[in-house]
This record gives C-alpha cells, sequence and structure tokens, in this order.
C-alpha cells in the first residue's frame, strides 16, 4: 500500500448522539485489478489476481452478504473481464493447492528450525484463513465470482482504467465509456443507475457531456487542492452543466485510513514490507510476531474512532446543508484484507459502530434522491483545471518527468488509430489493443517504482501489438487478450 501511513492513536468511542443525527457516510470501494490474466505468474502477473480474489474479494463478498450494508462498490470492467474467465476457478485452486500450500510450509520449516515456533504457527494459522477457507468459500460459490458480485456491483468504470483527462480525443474517451457501460450492463443486467467511476478520480469538466452520453448520472471526484483540506463544500454533492451529479471524496475523512498519519501501520497491525524467502508476513508493524487477536482488537478500536470522527465532521460542518451533509470516503477494495490485512475486521466493525453510534450509511445511487447537489457554476469557473487522487491531487503520476515517454507514446499511438479509423482500418483487435495500452496501471507501477520492469513490458507489448494490428487492418486476430474489453467498438473511433 504505497500512499497508506502509520497508526493514528484510536480514541475513547463515542457514545450515541440523543436526538435525530444529521448527515449521513457513504462508503465507496472502487474494486480493480490490472490485466494480468494470462500475461505473466511469479513474481508480477496473475498471482496479483490470485491473491486479491482470497485475501480480498471472496472475504468482502461473504461480509457484505451477511451484513447488507449499503456499501457503494465499483467494480472495473477490466477486473470483471477477469473473473469471467472460464478456467479461473482451476487456476486459482491449483494457486492455492500447491503454490501457496508448498511455500507456506517451506516458510514454517525454515523458521521453526531456526527456533521461531511462534512465527511458523502464525503462517501456518494463516493458510488455513486465508487460503484454505476462501478456497472453500470459492467452491461453495460454484467458482462464479461475477455471480456474487451481481447485487453489490452498483457502479461501474470505463473499459481499461485510462485517464480520462490524458486521452487525446472525445473519441477515445467515448470508445472507454460505451465499451465499460456495455460490459457492466451486458453481465449484470439493466438495474444500472447510472454510476461511473472516474479512474483516479481523474476528472475535468471536458468530460461531463461525454459521461452523460455514455448514461453516467454520478461520479466521484477529488476537489481537495480546490476547495482545502476539510472544508464545508465537501459534504455536498455538484450538479455540473451537463447534469452529471460529482460527488466530492472526502481527504480529511480518507486521511483516518490512507495517509502518512492514518490506521493501517499501527503497531499492532501485520507488517506488509517485512517478509519471509516466500513473501509471507508473520511480523506485526512492531517488530515482534504477529498476534492476529490482538490486532482485530484494534481494529474494532480504529473503527470506533473512525465512525466517532465522521460524527464529529457532520456535526461541525453539515448543519444546514441538504440532508444534513454527505461525507464521502472512497478507498480502493484491495486495500482491505490485502494491503492492511485487518481492513476487512475495520469494515465489520464500521458496521457496526454506525449501528451502536448512530451515524446512517447510505449507498450513492440512493443518495442522488436525498442529498440535493449545488450548481457546479456556483462553485467552479469552465476553466476548472484537471483533478484527480494522485500525488498533489493532479495528473503527475501518470503523466509526470517520470513516464512522460509513456504518456507522449500512448497519445501518439491513439492519434495514429484515430487516422486508420478514418481510413477504414481499425477493426476490434487494434481498438481493444488501443484499449490495454491506455490503463493507468502501467504508467502508475512506473511512477511509483512498483513492477517497473513488468509495467514497462505490459506497456511495450501492447504497444506493438498494436502497431501490428493496425498494419493488418480488419485481418488482424483478437486472440492475444483473450476476455479483454470485448465489447468496445471499434466505430466510436469515427465519431467526431
Amino acid at each position: 500500500m504505497s500512499d497508506a501511513g502509520t497508526g493514528a492513536q484510536a480514541s475513547p468511542a463515542r457514545p450515541a448522539l440523543s436526538g435525530r443525527e444529521r448527515g449521513a457516510l457513504a462508503l465507496v470501494l472502487h474494486t480493480h485489478m490490472p490485466y494480468v490474466e494470462g500475461f505473466g505468474t511469479w513474481p508480477f502477473g496473475e498471482e496479483w489476481l490470485w491473491e486479491a480474489i482470497a485475501g480480498c474479494y471472496l472475504p468482502l463478498l461473504d461480509l457484505l452478504d451477511e451484513s447488507g450494508a449499503p456499501v457503494t462498490l465499483s467494480l472495473t470492467p477490466v477486473l470483471a473481464d477477469q473473473l469471467g474467465a472460464s478456467s479461473v476457478a482451476a487456476r486459482f485452486a491449483r494457486f492455492v493447492g500447491e503454490t501457496r500450500s508448498f511455500t507456506h510450509g517451506e516458510d514454517a520449516a525454515g523458521l521453526r528450525s531456526g527456533g521461531h515456533h511462534d512465527l511458523a504457527a502464525e503462517l501456518e494459522r494463516a493458510f488455513r484463513e486465508d487460503y484454505e477457507r476462501p478456497l472453500e468459500r470459492f467452491a461453495a460459490r460454484g467458482g462464479d465470482l461475477l455471480g456474487a458480485f451481481a447485487p453489490h456491483a452498483a457502479w461501474t468504470s470505463c473499459a481499461t482504467h485510462a485517464v480520462l483527462p490524458l486521452l487525446a480525443s472525445d473519441a477515445c474517451v467515448r470508445l472507454q465509456l460505451h465499451a465499460g457501460v456495455a460490459s457492466h450492463l451486458a453481465r449484470f443486467g439493466e438495474g444500472w443507475r447510472g454510476g461511473l467511476w472516474l479512474p483516479e478520480c481523474a476528472h475535468t469538466p471536458a468530460l461531463e457531456s461525454l459521461l452523460a452520453g455514455a448514461g453516467a448520472r454520478a461520479t466521484c471526484v477529488e476537489l481537495t487542492s480546490r476547495l482545502g483540506l476539510g472544508a464545508r463544500a465537501h459534504l455536498r454533492p455538484l450538479l455540473s452543466e451537463a447534469g452529471v451529479v460529482l460527488f466530492p471524496v472526502d481527504r480529511a475523512t480518507i486521511s483516518l485510513v490512507w495517509s502518512a498519519g492514518g490506521y493501517p501501520a499501527d503497531e499492532l497491525y501485520r507488517d506488509y514490507h517485512r517478509h519471509t524467502i516466500h513473501h509471507h508476513n508473520p511480523w506485526c508493524n512492531g517488530g515482534g510476531p504477529y498476534d492476529f487477536e490482538l490486532a482485530r482488537a484494534r481494529a474494532a478500536e480504529h473503527a470506533a474512532d473512525f465512525v466517532g470522527r465522521v460524527r464529529e465532521r457532520l456535526a461541525r460542518d453539515g448543519e444546514g446543508l441538504p440532508g444534513g451533509g454527505l461525507v464521502v470516503c472512497a478507498l480502493d477494495t484491495e486495500l482491505l484484507g490485502h494491503w492492511w490485512y485487518e481492513g476487512l475486521a475495520w469494515l465489520r466493525a464500521v458496521f457496526a459502530e454506525c449501528a451502536r453510534q448512530g451515524l446512517e450509511l447510505v449507498g450513492l445511487d440512493d443518495a442522488l434522491e436525498r442529498f440535493a447537489p449545488a450548481p457546479l457554476r456556483e462553485l467552479a469557473p469552465a476553466a476548472w483545471p484537471a483533478s484527480s487522487w494522485g500525488t498533489d491531487n493532479d495528473l503527475s503520476t501518470w503523466s509526470g518527468p517520470a513516464v512522460a515517454e509513456l504518456a507522449f507514446a500512448t497519445r501518439d499511438a491513439e492519434l495514429r488509430a484515430l487516422a486508420a479509423a478514418q481510413r477504414g482500418e481499425v477493426g476490434r483487435a487494434a481498438a481493444r489493443e488501443l484499449l490495454a495500452l491506455q490503463a493507468s496501471d502501467w504508467t502508475f507501477m512506473v511512477s511509483r517504482g512498483v513492477a517497473v520492469p513488468y509495467a514497462r513490458e505490459r506497456f511495450e507489448g501492447h504497444r506493438q501489438a498494436l502497431e501490428e494490428a493496425l498494419a493488418q487492418g480488419l485481418r488482424a486476430g483478437e486472440e492475444r487478450l483473450r476476455g479483454l474489453a470485448t465489447h468496445a467498438d471499434p466505430a466510436l473511433l469515427l465519431a467526431p
């Protein structure tokens, strides 16, 4: 977890307020995985997907099914493309039964032979709870994760998680948006109410008419650099000229979890960065052996602290706002259970604390009907610059000096694809390779120094494949990308 912080101390749980509680909390979980299915194994590639299924997606689905909590969950089409692959269940079972069984056993034996019996015991516990049990749950769900997500995946996103303000043309923005929406509707039916997550919360007013044209009614935006950290204006949605509702995410609340002073690196929590030979984690952040029960108790304390602070924020700043104000706390789903091992225990406790402390949870689709938005024109001029939840709230994570060559190469490839489309020479293979090239993941990993060789290899592979597909025109095949962006319509590249 590259941006998660270090151990804020929990304050005592607040008593429930008397009288009518004002305002509400919207928990938004953005669920995304780069397209790794079929592209590499260890140390980079498909293993990321299997780890997320075991440590995050399956336990989260159990929690959402049990609790019925109105969490807003976005599921990116590129992740759905991978979860829907026909061989996912068999390959996940092989990963747990062969790879993880072997690596845990090897590391536990090594630790025990060195006299570290408590660390060995923790690895054995972790294998049972974090791999064997999820495998049983996967089998109980018939290996159908898309079906399991269907009741919860209320929001979609664009096709391959592209930073839309960085695309060179409206035509390619339309291709990303329409392919993403078509993917969602094909998989989850007609119940979509128009919620669309902008990848990286990357927004500019120029996108709003394109969002509306794709059927989007609402999205989330990061406005901290414009409004100021903790500003009251974050607690009310905004209505754009195109009729799309913009929900500002509340960085002051998000930072309780994901920041230099956040919960996840508390000394009792599991240390993500210290690992055994096979990258298992039997230590806590404080340096000693990890104690699951102590960590789970601390997660409950942090949940009480979190809910209490949200209530205080609403009591302080929500007075006079429609509905008493709305705090939107958006997190990457994979933070919970993967980067922050105790994150799902924390989320379960948050649900309980909301009931105990009298804080209402609301989904963003329902919030559209309850929290009257303010006209965006009252807050921002037409020349409002692009914003994101990346470094400095701008687009530099995906376009700055560290990744400038990739950003320019992507733009060049897009413009050449558009020119070929005008000549009638772009088929589905080229359109899908272009979408794969535009994914935010490759520049993000290079910019943050995470799996850089893999990111560059993937980027160059898609760039070369696009070149070949453009050269072959309508004769180009599509087998290389397997299930990625199958709803992409190259005819959209002809749109003005």
